[in-house]
């Protein structure tokens, strides 16, 4: 663990933490997370972004030399009641920068005043709209961290119970049980340095504002069916509560044939990747996601267009 990161935890575990532990409303959540991702954005040179007019809209990341014939469908995560893709453009970019490849945020619909699965209706018109645009699913990789990484697996089982399989899936900490059975989820309560678990169950509620079970396989990709699986990557701390969520979710889809690698990270916080350019644990774990996306599609051709 680097000074850099060790330090981090640090000042998560006395400031970040308590103010989780005590938020009242989403609108607090919502002010706190747009807080922090103030905090962590580094949005690094040679990047561009343009906005695509919805439903849903979506946020284009590219560098002057992208490949695009292929895309990274990335769903930002929040718990299904914060976040937005302008907050991700920081490690969107690195990611593009990493790749080759672009990256394209869907804005999604979030709770209570839209609860879930709300949000799966919303992926599913992202992916609709990418093939819409000419991308064929073996041009399109997924992913998302947090309750985005759970939605691209919500998607993934939507797409696979339809025959339907994109090239690839990448999970940070994917938040995969929503009812939080995992042994992580008291294991590690004491050790996770940003997200309280006690937390959870009321989070829950305001996600799916009582309309549908935690367990309901829609918003818990756990209890989801995988007919078939692409390759998959996974990667997640070890000290955080949803580590289980991640590890669980390899096992169902190792269960179903598919390749699936799982990257542990020693004490470092819930979507850790998200602070590129304050801690180097950051880089290192986007630099093995551009990896994966070269193992899945190949170099890319630096200024390749669609025919």
């Amino acid at each position: 663990m680097s000074m850099r990161l060790a330090l981090l935890a640090t000042v998560l575990r006395y400031t970040a933490k308590p103010l989780l532990s005590h938020v009242r409303t989403p609108d607090d959540l919502r002010r706190s997370f747009a807080m922090f991702s103030r905090f962590g954005l580094r949005v690094p040179r040679g990047v561009m972004f343009a906005t695509q007019p919805g439903p849903p809209q979506m946020l284009w990341v590219t560098t002057p030399k992208s490949d695009h014939r292929r895309v990274l469908l990335y769903f930002h995560g929040g718990g299904y009641i914060a976040g937005s893709p302008h907050s991700y453009r920081g490690m969107a970019g690195r990611l593009a920068l990493l790749s080759g490849y672009p990256l394209v945020l869907p804005t999604y619909r979030l709770g209570p005043e839209y609860p879930l699965p709300a949000a799966l209706l919303d992926a599913r018109a992202a992916w609709g709209a990418l093939l819409d645009q000419g991308f064929a699913p073996a041009d399109i990789v997924v992913g998302g961290d947090s309750a985005g990484g759970g939605l691209a697996l919500c998607l993934l089982a939507n797409l696979a119970a339809e025959g339907i399989l994109p090239a690839a899936l990448i999970g940070f900490s994917p938040w995969t049980d929503l009812s939080g059975s995992g042994a992580s989820m008291t294991e590690n309560a004491g050790a996770d340095p940003l997200l309280p678990a006690h937390r959870l169950p009321e989070l829950v509620r305001f996600a799916t504002n009582g309309g549908v079970a935690p367990e309901d396989p829609r918003i818990s990709p756990l209890f989801a069916d995988f007919p078939s699986a692409p390759p998959v990557l996974f990667q997640v701390s070890e000290t955080e509560i949803l580590r289980d969520d991640t590890v669980r979710m390899a096992d169902k889809l190792r269960a179903t044939g598919a390749i699936v690698r799982v990257e542990t990270w020693p004490d470092a916080p819930h979507v850790w990747q998200f602070l590129d350019g304050m801690i180097p644990e950051a880089r290192v774990a986007l630099t093995h996601a551009a990896a994966f996306l070269t193992e899945v599609w190949g170099p890319a051709m630096p200024g390749a267009m669609r025919r």
